[in-house]
């Protein structure tokens, strides 16, 4: 089984991320940042928010969904805002999309809010709300269980370091968590967690026995070119022991994103 997590930054580049994911054929998905707004004319959105002018893809869940046939596809998002449609306004929703092979079932699901609450009227101050979406699943190939969590951390304008948010947020994780998955089974995490390596949201995340691959295995940059600022640590797979890791890597390219892939195989 192969699992890919990836902040697919609004589609920013889109072309070369539809490619990727097609070509990966991995048989979970869970990817952060995908906007949805079907009532959109134009294939790219404006995003504006003080003095950041951003320019979104209208309906990259859709356009993921399309490449990807063979999986089912969940959509969480976590608000819906405003942006502009040519010379209109127009909905977005944003939040975290899962894509699972149809030949993988599922048998649990857990999503709830980990920070804040859904924002059905705009997309609110920072930091913004953020939910989590864990499935237990059936893998028939290897005759087993398996849980399956992601999420995207909440922004803090201060940058990522502790914060009693994202302490909180830790909590609320770590509660979804446990609502759903069986402590002998098999567990993933992995996300955009917009923290640092020494955060306390890891300690809190390794009473469920969770390690993170990225940091143990040597990774130090989970960032593409289009990132350019400093601290280069965002994203994270964490596994517990069950999980029978085969490889495990941070994608250096091709670069479909200011985000790498982490992409890891289990036995």
């Amino acid at each position: 089984m192969r699992i890919l997590s990836l902040n697919v930054w609004g589609g920013m580049l889109h072309a070369p991320l539809l490619d990727y994911l097609a070509a990966v054929d991995a048989d979970i998905y869970c990817l952060q940042e995908v906007p949805r707004a079907v009532a959109a004319r134009s294939e790219w959105l404006t995003y504006r928010d003080g003095a950041v002018e951003l320019q979104q893809r209208a309906n990259l869940y859709r356009e993921i969904a399309a490449v990807l046939p063979g999986h089912d596809g969940f959509f969480a998002p976590t608000a819906r805002g405003g942006l502009m449609d040519g010379d209109r306004p127009c909905h977005q929703e944003f939040g975290l999309a899962t894509f699972i092979r149809q030949d993988i079932a599922v048998i649990g699901q857990a999503l709830d809010f980990v920070h804040g609450a859904f924002s059905p009227h705009g997309f609110g101050a920072h930091p913004r709300a953020r939910n989590a979406h864990a499935f237990r699943l059936y893998d028939y190939k290897a005759d087993r269980p398996l849980s399956v969590v992601q999420f995207h951390g909440l922004r803090e304008i201060d940058g990522k370091g502790d914060t009693a948010s994202r302490a909180a947020q830790a909590e609320a994780l770590t509660t979804l968590i446990q609502r759903l998955h069986r402590r002998e089974e098999g567990l993933i995490l992995c996300g955009d967690f917009n923290v640092l390596p020494e955060s306390r949201t890891f300690q809190t995340l390794s009473r469920l026995g969770l390690t993170d691959l990225v940091t143990t295995r040597g990774f130090t940059d989970t960032r593409t070119s289009h990132y350019t600022k400093p601290g280069r640590h965002a994203d994270y797979m964490l596994v517990n022991a069950t999980v029978p890791v085969a490889d495990f890597t941070v994608v250096e390219t091709p670069e479909v994103s200011d985000h790498r892939a982490l992409l890891l195989t289990v036995d």
